[in-house]
């Protein structure tokens, strides 16, 4: 019986490149040891492995891949590369085919912005979801507030787990019954997704309410950067990496991205520091 990811905060991890574009491998060990002494991983920390491809065959051979290497859950976007032959019937085939005797638990992955606007909706995740015990989760990176509290009021939390899929809508997502989030900004600061937690659970709404606010403007700045933005936000304010990203994608250089120290991202930066003190 497959279950779904424990409630918490997850952070879709860069990865840095050499200006050579080939893998910086030391310089994730240095973002994953900053992950896992933030409160937001611990040592047995759970993998949500990114298996995405436009066709089943080769997104199975990926879960299959990503289980194989240890991952325990797939996370799956719809295929696009042909956005007009995407009908919900043939969205709904292809991850019920996936799904199906699948190596490993299966997430949903909605965003629009990077599957040529295909955007799932709340009834075709919920059947699926109802249909294929190996589907256990969504990532909604889509925004949508409505179709968050949508499934977590009608998926329980033990079979079905809906995360916020962005840091700019965290606090809302938790009131509508998300499973936390999944936040590219948790790449920069964790222990400000982790602190917004505490506050919502210990009731401590106000001040809840004012982290949000933050991490919602700075969230914001970053997504204007670009994947980019994420690493070298990592290299400015902690000392490792570079912005470099893989051609055609643009990289975000070290003074581009001192524009924006003395706004939101500088702010929310500045808080992780404190918390770690």
């Amino acid at each position: 019986m497959y279950r779904p990811p424990p409630f918490g905060v997850y952070a879709p991890v860069v990865c840095f490149f050499t200006d050579d574009e080939e893998i910086d491998f030391e310089s994730i060990k240095q973002h994953v040891k900053r992950l896992l002494g933030s409160g937001e991983l611990e040592s047995n920390a759970v993998i949500i492995s990114g298996c995405s491809a436009n066709s089943v065959r080769e997104t199975r051979r990926l879960v299959k891949d990503a289980h194989d290497s240890g991952a325990d859950y797939a996370l799956v976007l719809p295929p696009s590369y042909w956005v007009a032959a995407m009908t919900k019937p043939v969205i709904k085939s292809f991850y019920a085919e996936v799904a199906t005797d699948s190596s490993s638990p299966i997430l949903i992955y909605n965003f629009p912005g990077v599957a040529g606007g295909i955007d799932l909706d709340s009834d075709m995740i919920i059947d699926l979801a109802r249909q294929q015990p190996s589907i256990v989760g969504v990532k909604l990176t889509c925004g949508n507030l409505g179709k968050l509290q949508r499934i977590s009021a009608t998926l329980p939390s033990s079979e079905f787990a809906a995360f916020a899929g962005k840091a700019d809508f965290m606090l809302p997502g938790l009131v509508a019954g998300s499973c936390g989030v999944i936040s590219a900004l948790a790449n920069v600061v964790p222990k400000a997704h982790v602190e917004l937690v505490r506050l919502y659970q210990a009731g401590d709404l106000n001040k809840a309410i004012s982290l949000q606010n933050e991490l919602s403007t700075s969230d914001w700045e970053l997504l204007k950067l670009g994947i980019s933005g994420v690493k070298t936000a990592c290299q400015r304010a902690f000392d490792y990496g570079t912005g470099k990203a893989r051609m055609p994608l643009p990289t975000v250089s070290p003074k581009a991205f001192h524009a924006t120290e003395d706004g939101p991202l500088g702010r929310i930066i500045t808080l992780e520091k404190q918390l770690g003190l």
